[in-house]
């Protein structure tokens, strides 16, 4: 019974947080949108603020960046996790109830589902089609009207360092320092450069059904 109101209070005072770092990033949040709707495409401010959010340190500067995506992203969940040092690259992004990015992380077009983990200085890219091979053998600048939004499934996990530019399954697992450019099924692991399959992956109470009953228990 000592619980909930323990439960209530914490719940009211991240509340208030939460209020108050969308009060103290209003003004980026509205210079954000002004962009979005005169400037078509345009990011500049947008990436300039979200640069300026990625150093702000300590638990403050965590709900500091979350309220900016909150008021600045396609759509943010008020409950998701987004370390030091990282950012969003660009606006049209989604991100669900309870998503971590850790620190210095980058995502592009992506969208995060529910319960997602992604590691420190993984890169989570937008698509594998933004450069095109000109005739002349060079290589075109960044083309923003060929991003491509990945989807990192619900409880998936990528590894440290990984670098993603393709769809992720619910609750697969991208290992650390993975380069992953075709979609990794569900419940996979994928390791490697390029990611190659690994395994299937079974929580240890499915495991343990299963070789019980090959042995006959």
């Amino acid at each position: 019974m000592s619980q909930a109101p323990s439960a209530g209070v914490r719940g009211a005072v991240k509340a208030l947080v939460d209020a108050c770092a969308l009060a103290a990033m209003s003004p980026a949040i509205a210079a954000a949108a002004c962009e979005r709707r005169f400037v078509p495409g345009g990011e500049s401010i947008f990436g300039f603020c979200a640069h300026l959010a990625a150093w702000l340190p300590g638990p403050p500067g965590m709900a500091l960046r979350r309220a900016f995506y909150r008021g600045t992203l396609n759509s943010c969940a008020r409950d998701f996790y987004i370390g030091f040092g990282s950012l969003f690259t660009h606006r049209n992004a989604m991100v669900e109830q309870g998503a971590y990015v850790g620190a210095y992380a980058l995502i592009g077009c992506a969208r995060l589902r529910r319960g997602c983990l992604i590691g420190s200085r993984a890169s989570l890219l937008s698509g594998g089609a933004l450069h095109q091979l000109l005739p002349d053998g060079s290589w075109s600048p960044a083309d923003h009207s060929r991003l491509q939004q990945i989807e990192i499934g619900a409880h998936a996990w990528v590894g440290e360092g990984a670098i993603v530019m393709a769809d992720v399954g619910a609750k697969a697992m991208v290992a650390a320092g993975a380069v992953v450019s075709t979609a990794v099924p569900p419940r996979a692991m994928v390791a490697g450069n390029p990611a190659r399959f690994v395994r299937i992956l079974e929580p240890p109470m499915a495991a343990m059904t299963e070789q019980q009953h090959a042995a006959g228990i």
